[in-house]
C-alpha cells in the first residue's frame, strides 16, 4: 500500500496495522480452507475403506460353519464367475477344518462350456477327496444352461418355486451382413491359407459345409451336457422328450422333473440340512480395479470385427 509522505505518522501506522491485519486474516482463511479440504478428503478415504468392497474373500472361519460360495452372472474366463475364482473359493471352503458343508449359491444364465466344465469337474473331485463334506446348490433367480451344468455335480439342488431352471442346450450365434454389404456397395476381401480358415465369416455367404460342421460341434457338446446331467441326477431324473431341448422350467416344475431336489434358501439349507447355522462366505471377488476395468470393457464397444468374430463361439446360454 502506497501512503503519501505528508500523511500524519499515526494515520500511517493505523493504515499499516489495518493492512497487516487484513493480510493475516486472508492467510488464516487460506490455512483453514486447506485444513477443511484435507479433513474432507480424509473422511472420504475413511468411508471408502469402510464401505467399499475391495475384493478377495470374506473368510472368517472360526468354529463349525456352513461355507458359501457365490456363482453369480455369466460364467466366463474374464469375469467374476470364472472357473479360476469359483474353484479357488471351493478349494478354500472344503479345505477349512470348520466346514460342515458347502453351499454353492447359483444365479447364472450360463456361459462358456469350458469354464462350466472346469468347475463341474472340480466339484466332483472335491466331493471325492472330502467325502464327509456335502455340497449343495441353492438356486436363486436363474440356474440355466452352463449354470445348471455346474449344479448337477452337487449332492442336491435346492430351488425357489419361481426359479428358472434348465436350458440344457448349446448355441453358437453370429450375424450375416452380405445383403447389407451388397446394397452399400462394400466388397469383402478375405484371404486365407486353408479353405475353411474363414469359418462362418459374417461378411461372406454362409457355406453349407461349414454350417454342417458347426452343427456337428454343437451336437457333440450337447451330448456331453446331456451325459453330465444324467450322471449327476441319476435315477432322480424323470426324462421327457423336451428335457434336453433347451427349454426352461420353474423351480416347482424342476422338482417334479427331477432336475432339482426340493425347495430351500441358503439359510434354510445351512440350518435344516447341514445343521450349521453359522455361514461363512468364501467367495473370491474381483478387487475394485478389476471391476472397474470389466465395466469399462462392457461400456466401451470393442472393434466391430473383433466383436463379430468373437460371437461365433459355442455357449451354454
Amino acid at each position: 500500500m502506497n501512503i503519501p509522505e505528508n500523511e500524519p505518522q499515526w494515520e500511517r501506522q493505523l493504515l499499516e496495522k489495518v493492512a497487516f491485519a487484513a493480510l493475516q486474516e486472508q492467510r488464516a482463511k487460506r490455512r483453514w480452507g486447506i485444513f477443511f479440504k484435507l479433513a474432507g478428503l480424509a473422511y472420504l478415504v475413511a468411508v471408502l475403506v469402510l464401505v467399499v468392497d475391495w475384493g478377495g474373500s470374506e473368510q472368517m472361519a472360526d468354529g463349525r460353519h456352513t461355507a458359501v460360495v457365490h456363482l453369480h452372472g455369466t460364467i466366463e474366463a474374464q469375469g467374476e464367475a470364472s472357473a479360476q475364482n469359483i474353484n479357488d473359493a471351493l478349494d478354500a471352503a472344503f479345505g477349512d477344518k470348520g466346514t460342515a458343508g458347502v453351499i454353492l449359491r447359483v444365479n447364472s444364465p450360463g456361459g462358456s462350456p469350458v469354464q462350466a466344465g472346469i468347475v463341474h469337474d472340480e466339484i466332483r473331485r472335491l466331493r471325492t477327496t472330502h467325502p464327509q463334506i456335502p455340497l449343495y446348490v441353492v438356486v436363486e433367480d436363474v440356474c440355466a444352461s452352463g449354470g445348471y451344468y455346474v449344479a448337477v455335480a452337487a449332492d442336491k439342488i435346492f430351488v425357489d418355486k419361481a426359479s428358472i431352471v434348465g436350458s440344457i442346450g448349446v448355441l453358437m450365434d453370429a450375424f450375416g451382413f452380405t445383403g447389407a454389404m451388397e446394397k452399400l456397395g462394400i466388397e469383402r476381401r478375405l484371404l486365407t491359407a486353408g479353405e475353411n480358415k474363414g469359418f462362418l465369416d459374417p461378411f461372406s455367404p454362409q457355406d453349407a459345409k461349414q454350417k454342417e460342421h458347426a452343427q456337428v460341434l454343437l451336437r457333440e457338446i450337447h451330448k456331453q451336457f446331456i451325459a453330465v446331467v444324467r450322471q449327476g441326477r441319476g435315477e432322480r431324473l424323470k426324462e421327457t422328450p423336451e428335457m434336453f431341448s433347451g427349454l426352461m422350467w420353474t423351480g416347482s416344475q424342476s422338482v417334479r422333473l427331477g432336475l432339482a431336489d426340493g425347495f430351500g434358501t441358503v439359510g434354510s439349507v445351512a440350518r435344516d440340512v447341514i445343521k450349521a447355522d453359522k455361514i461363512v462366505d468364501f467367495t473370491i471377488k474381483d478387487n475394485i480395479a478389476e471391476r472397474f476395468a470389466r465395466r469399462l470393457r462392457a461400456e466401451v464397444p470393442p472393434g466391430a470385427l473383433g466383436s463379430l468374430l468373437d460371437a461365433g463361439r459355442p455357449l451354454f446360454r
